[in-house]
């Protein structure tokens, strides 16, 4: 995103048109039924949005200080999501799925190898890029290796689970960025139903639509609503090339009093 005079040039906020639209609708798994699924094509920021995110230094830590400025409430710490592949940095659009406790007894769903969870039909809807995030159970596993193996193969950037998560080892062999509540060998197969995919979700307490912007790292997840990513871009990139400029000048030996006082941020501007 650089420019040969040396200045970053303005972020250019565009959807990629999805070449399926303009195609025959990808034929479904039938694991749930159509009036279930909201949307089949979800809004997604253009290529140079990702990467400009991406260039940021502290990447989620700085988007949620420009949120906190901005007044978005959508910083998760990795206390209550945590990394399941730590070191990895994900930035992508959010393809939701809600799963709910179902009503059978799951000995009775296990001995008739019925299960009632639908994130088999994300997967296939998903696109290279996009982050399965999933409104779950606490304590119960729903995403295992089997999902973050089809996930990795559709080029998902990883997933979100406000639940549980298990086969950590498959996701870390293969690459597939997880951040979950936890870690539970309890399978929601049998146990949860998935009644919802591409709608509304909650996600630790914070509203999440299909579309947002999920920003994940070592520090947590900020989920941003797709109609202020521009805004907390511009504001991220800002605190980020302060944060840079002061590494700089503690690393040339300015002193603390020096960094201390010098003004590298700037007041975000009243519109």
């Amino acid at each position: 995103m650089g420019s040969s005079n040396g200045r970053t040039p303005p972020l250019r906020l565009v959807t990629i048109v999805n070449a399926r639209s303009a195609m025959t609708a990808r034929k479904t798994t039938g694991k749930i039924s159509a009036d279930r699924i909201f949307m089949e094509d979800i809004p997604r920021p253009s290529r140079e949005v990702i990467d400009g995110f991406l260039t940021l230094t502290d990447l989620a830590g700085t988007v949620s200080d420009a949120m906190d400025e901005l007044g978005i409430a959508g910083a998760i710490p990795a206390a209550v999501l945590s990394p399941m592949l730590p070191g990895s940095r994900m930035v992508g659009p959010a393809l939701t799925i809600r799963n709910i406790m179902q009503s059978t007894p799951p000995t009775l769903g296990a001995m008739e190898r019925k299960s009632k969870q639908a994130d088999l039909e994300a997967h296939n809807l998903a696109q290279p890029g996009d982050v399965v995030v999933i409104e779950g159970v606490a304590g119960i596993s729903s995403l295992g290796g089997n999902s973050s193996a089809l996930g990795k193969r559709q080029g998902e950037a990883g997933a979100i689970v406000d639940g549980g998560t298990r086969d950590v080892a498959t996701a870390r062999r293969i690459g597939y960025p997880v951040w979950a509540r936890g870690v539970s060998l309890i399978t929601g197969k049998w146990r949860l139903e998935t009644v919802a995919i591409n709608g509304p979700v909650q996600i630790a307490g914070v509203p999440v639509n299909p579309g947002d912007l999920v920003i994940a790292d070592d520090n947590g997840v900020c989920f941003v609503p797709r109609g202020r990513i521009k805004e907390v871009f511009e504001r991220s990139r800002a605190l980020s090339l302060a944060e840079d400029q002061r590494n700089l000048d503690v690393a040339a030996g300015l002193s603390i009093v020096e960094v201390a006082n010098k003004p590298y941020f700037q007041k975000l501007r009243k519109p």
